[in-house]
């Protein structure tokens, strides 16, 4: 019997990787995407819930949109929260799917409130060696921009460049292939499992606040 899985969406690379793997899984069955937001946005990748709502439409799944009140709400309110919204849904979840790669703790948090809520974790990358991710994702035309950068570990200038092999070598030493200490973060426009399209950016400037920086753009869906 396969599983039905929702997948926590980032709209990044990590969860689209997550999701791909998935997808190929014979054990689970993707029904959903699942997203959360602080005033109309993706915290850290500042992704609008707009476009959220169009990589969901090229993915062909729906997507369970939660607002949170803040961008670090504390725990108990960010856990209840989630909880509540995947058990409002229409949706019948059997597990959730996080792109975790690190096991730095993260996998004892998300199960501490999945688990009890009578759900199953599931971590498709987790442990695994981040160059060797990072070829994957490249590997198989998961097409990414870096959205946000870290001040404490990037420059700006770092933002607006495409996800590839030219990037991953010009990053200063220290920092993690895949950003998974969220040196940066990304915005994904194409991928195999967008089978209705792509998405097409206009790049238009670089926010910089006091620590991230923000490639700003517009976007457009472009069908298949």
């Amino acid at each position: 019997m396969q599983k039905n899985v929702i997948v926590s969406w980032s709209s990044g690379k990590d969860s689209t990787l997550a999701l791909e793997r998935l997808l190929e899984n014979d054990h689970y069955r993707v029904v959903g995407l699942c997203t959360t937001y602080v005033k109309d946005e993706v915290p850290f990748q500042g992704t609008s819930l707009q476009v959220i709502d169009w990589q969901a439409q090229l993915l062909g799944l729906p997507v369970i949109k939660i607002a949170l009140p803040a961008v670090f709400p504390g725990s108990e309110v960010y856990q209840s929260t989630v909880i509540a919204a995947l058990r409002q849904c229409e949706l019948k979840i059997d597990a959730v799917a996080f792109g975790d790669m690190f096991c730095n703790g993260i996998v004892e948090y998300r199960k501490s409130y999945i688990e009890p809520a009578g759900w199953e974790c599931v971590f498709p990358l987790l442990g695994q060696d981040s160059r060797a991710l990072a070829e994957e994702i490249l590997d198989r035309g998961i097409k990414t921009l870096v959205v946000t950068t870290d001040g404490t570990a990037l420059t700006p200038d770092y933002c607006g460049h495409w996800y590839s092999r030219d990037f991953i070598d010009r990053l200063p030493q220290g920092v993690d292939p895949c950003g998974e200490n969220g040196e940066f973060h990304t915005l994904v426009t194409q991928a195999p499992c967008f089978v209705n399209g792509s998405l097409q950016l206009e790049l238009t400037h670089i926010e910089q606040g006091e620590r991230f920086s923000y490639q700003r753009y517009r976007a457009t869906r472009q069908p298949a």
